[in-house]
This record gives C-alpha cells, structure tokens and sequence, in this order.
C-alpha cells in the first residue's frame, strides 16, 4: 500500500514538473529565442587598418539569442574606429577587433601634416638596409656611392640625418615597427625603407634611387626628443642649401593668397 503511495505521488511530482516545463520554462525559452537585437554588420569588406565609415556597415536586427556581449550594437560606436582584423561582408562586429588609433604599421600615414612627405627607397642588398635591423624612428644617412658619377662615394647634406617611418617587405607589410613579435613569427626580409623628408630632401632621394647605389648607416636610436635634435638640425642644413626655393614657394603662395582675397571692381561678373 505505501509503495504505492509514493509511485502516486512520483507521478503527480512528474506530472506538476511536466507541466511547469511545458507552460512556464518553454515559454520563457522561446521568448528569449525569438527576442530580436540590433547589432552592426559588414557590408563592405574591411581590410586590417582601415578606418570604418558609414558606408561600410549597417545596423540589422537579428535574434539575440547566443550574441556575445561584446558585439557592438549601435552604429555611432563603430564610425572613424579603425579595423585590427579584416573583416568579410557579413560580418558582426565586435569591439576586441576595434581600436581607437590606427594599427602600428599604419599609423605613421595619419601623422603626415604637409610640411613633410613619406618617400620609400629600395633595399638593393639585404647589407644596404643595415641587414634588417632598421625600424621606425631610428636616424639614418643616405650614403650615395659614385655620386652625381663622379666616381665618389658622399653622404649628401641634404641627407646626413634622416629619420624612418616604416622598414617594408615585398609583401606590403612593415617588417619592423618597434614592436615586439612573437618568436615563432616569420619575419619577411625588408624591401623598401620609408623616410620621412622635405620636398627638396626627396629630389635627391630620386636621384639616388634611379641610380640605385644607395645606402643606409644607423645614427641614432633612442628617445624621440633626441631624434628630434638630429632633424631639426637636418632642417637647418636644407634651409640654408634651398633658400630660392623655400623663397619662391612662400611668394608664391603669399601671391596666390593675394589674388583670392582682391576685391573684384563693381560690374565685374568675372565671366570672360
């Protein structure tokens, strides 16, 4: 009798469970489900470093079921924010593949202000670039063998202290930013070296890439206020070479102001 008490009352437990799964869990269940979300989603492909723009996503509403926390929601957060992965049409974006600054091998590009250019010269040898020990920041010379073919080997004023911005491979990835790479990473070989000079430093960085009998000597590698004392006393040695030039090129633009600001005389349409 009291076995069979207690199978009634497992079956009635089983039976209240089963109807408390069924009205009250499943229910719940489906509404989470069936719960929808908007997130941020890829509609253009994004490559490594560039800066996201609106034209490149769009905000959908999908079921928010399983998203991760991190995937970002709302389209504001994800505009002039820059990729540190590529990212394929379709795709949902999440903030660890964001950065505020663009990636290390880029980022060099945005600090350009148009007093000085970036100009990239081939590594001829792999002894001619200092053997792939060169990243950004360091102070270099220019040495140019059999200069202007006269037979000299001279290091041009206009050259002795230059400073690196980006030591590049054949594959179009920096070889050497300053950071740190794990060890098991393969390091390509550089091919190229950019550096940063003024307009009259890069005629000469023309000539000599031409000719293709350029060499790089390491100056300097340290903090970034010493490296300023070596290009600040490079832009001196350029001044005093190039004054008709730098002359001519700020007449020029005084001029040019000049002629936009001139009133035009009354009854001048200024249509020929």
């Amino acid at each position: 009798m009291n076995l069979f008490k207690n199978r009634t009352v497992v079956g009635v437990i089983c039976i209240l469970l089963s109807l408390l799964i069924c009205f009250g869990v499943t229910p719940l269940f489906n509404k989470s489900v069936s719960q929808k979300a908007e997130i941020v989603r890829v509609v253009k492909e994004v490559k490594s470093g560039d800066e996201i723009t609106k034209d490149m996503i769009q905000t959908v509403e999908v079921g928010g079921f399983g998203l991760p926390d991190n995937v970002i929601r709302q389209s504001e957060t994800v505009i002039g924010k820059y990729a540190k992965a590529d990212l394929s049409i379709g795709d949902y974006i999440l903030n660890t593949k964001l950065s505020d600054a663009p990636a290390a091998e880029n980022a060099y590009l945005y600090n350009l202000d148009g007093t000085k250019q970036a100009m990239s010269v081939t590594i001829k040898s792999f002894a001619s670039g200092l053997s792939g020990k060169l990243q950004s920041g360091d102070i270099v010379s220019v040495i140019a063998a059999d200069y202007k073919k006269q037979g000299a080997t001279v290091i041009p004023a206009q050259l002795k202290y230059v400073e690196v911005i980006s030591v590049t491979a054949s594959s179009g990835y920096d070889a050497n930013t300053g950071e740190a790479t794990a060890e098991d990473d393969d390091r390509e070989l550089p091919a190229t070296v950019t550096l940063l000079v003024s307009p009259e430093q890069s005629k000469v960085l023309a000539e000599l890439e031409a000719d293709g009998k350029l060499h790089l000597s390491l100056v300097y590698r340290g903090t970034p206020d010493n490296t300023a004392k070596f290009t600040e006393a490079q832009d001196k040695v350029v001044a005093a070479l190039h004054p008709i030039e730098q002359t001519e090129d700020a007449s020029s633009e005084t001029q040019e102001s000049e002629n936009n600001a001139e009133p035009k005389a009354s009854g001048e349409s200024g249509v020929e």
